[in-house]
């Protein structure tokens, strides 16, 4: 399985978790994932599979 396969999957359950799997670091990519996770989960989901896909 290709890692980018298993961040989008793992993006679908764990926003945050997929960001930082990304980009390796909790930085302020991180903690916005957080924050709109928490605000709403779709607004995070979204941003993780931008993360994960750009």
């Amino acid at each position: 399985m290709d890692n980018k396969v298993l961040q989008v999957i793992v993006a679908l359950f764990i926003p945050p978790l997929a960001v930082y799997m990304k980009t390796g670091k909790i930085d302020n990519t991180f903690w916005l994932n957080v924050v709109l996770t928490i605000l709403g989960g779709i607004p995070g989901l979204l941003h993780a599979l931008y993360v994960v896909l750009m």
